[in-house]
């Protein structure tokens, strides 16, 4: 009976003993999970915090813009007129995931052999840009929906950036002009009689030279005149007359004159010359304004090649002189003019000439 007795007891304490290190446990457990908690909550001070990701856009404050590439010239497609200046300018469009130029080359003109040229003509022309038909050499503007600027404007805007090098002084393309010498006939200055007193007396400061001079520039409402020199020929392998353009010419007014109270704003000079053959690339990719279509994809390579323009002859090489009309023919406007018509009529003349037997 003792020997039951204590197995009884003895397997009592052993199951007390059991349940008490459950129970220790399940504390030890639920304390752990605690710790566990308050140690994963941090202060949202300490908490990193994340901006919310928005597109690039345009802001009071001068923030970044959305210039991703465009693709396509129109500004019906643009995201951003900022991306569409800058993919313009830049002459770069988005095709898929690459870039391609939209520069185009100009058609070329083609070998001339010396023994196909039958017959041949120079002449020296004068454009003036006052007539309607020349205004589309005239109009400058740098739009949004099209950029259009004046022939002196892109030529003069290709010489600064050295796309065309080819810049004389002359008719006769024999003294190439520097940017310098360019700048220096399309920009003037003049300083005010207060400031020459001042500079004088000695007591002239920087604000004062600042203030007392005056930068001129030849932009392009003062280039009223354009001139061109070129070649009526006969090809004898085509059988047909044909022009080629050499050179061309910005005539406005003299910088220096700018500003005086007496200047003759009708006295214009030869700004600068260009072998237009260096030029043509430059021209064919940039579009003439056509009031009529905004979207009219007619470049100044074309316009020129295709003679869409007025102009009146005022030299020729036919062995008078130098070949100036009003050397010849002085003081009678309208001899000279009947003579520019009589010129005229003789290129006619030569390609009628090739049929006659």
């Amino acid at each position: 009976m003792k020997k039951v007795l204590f197995i009884f007891l003895a397997l009592s304490f052993t199951a007390v003993g059991a349940q008490t290190k459950k129970k220790t446990k399940k504390k030890r457990k639920a304390k752990t999970a605690v710790a566990a908690s308050k140690e994963s909550l941090v202060p949202a001070a300490e908490l990193p915090v994340e901006t919310p990701t928005t597109p690039d856009t345009p802001d009071n404050t001068g923030g970044s813009i959305d210039d991703a590439p465009v693709n396509s010239m129109s500004i019906l497609n643009a995201k951003s007129p900022e991306a569409f200046r800058k993919y313009r300018d830049e002459g770069m469009m988005r095709q898929g995931d690459s870039l391609v130029s939209t520069k185009v080359d100009p058609l070329k003109y083609g070998f001339i052999e010396d023994k196909d040229v039958l017959k041949s003509m120079v002449t020296w022309e004068i454009i003036d840009l006052n007539e309607k038909i020349n205004q589309p050499f005239y109009h400058n503007e740098d739009g949004l929906v099209s950029e259009n600027k004046s022939l002196y404007q892109i030529l003069l805007d290709a010489v600064n950036d050295g796309k065309i090098t080819e810049v004389y002084d002359d008719e006769m393309f024999t003294t190439r002009l520097t940017k310098q010498q360019i700048y220096d006939r399309t920009h003037g200055t003049k300083v005010t009689d207060y400031l020459i007193d001042k500079i004088n007396a000695g007591t002239a400061t920087e604000e004062d030279k600042k203030a007392g001079t005056y930068v001129y520039e030849t932009k392009s409402e003062n280039v009223k005149l354009l001139k061109i020199k070129g070649m009526w020929y006969i090809d004898r392998r085509d059988g047909e007359m044909k022009y080629r353009l050499i050179g061309i010419c910005a005539m406005g007014q003299d910088p220096a004159t700018m500003g005086e109270q007496f200047a003759n704003k009708d006295e214009l000079i030869d700004l600068f010359w260009v072998y237009y053959p260096d030029a043509r690339k430059v021209l064919a990719n940039n579009v003439v304004f056509n009031n009529q279509n905004l979207s009219s994809n007619i470049t100044y390579d074309d316009l020129l090649n295709a003679r869409r323009f007025s102009s009146i002859i005022y030299k020729v090489d036919n062995g008078l002189g130098n070949g100036v009309i009003k050397d010849y023919i002085p003081k009678d406007a309208q001899a000279q003019l009947d003579e520019s018509d009589r010129i005229k009529n003789q290129i006619l003349q030569m390609e009628n000439d090739m049929w006659a037997y």
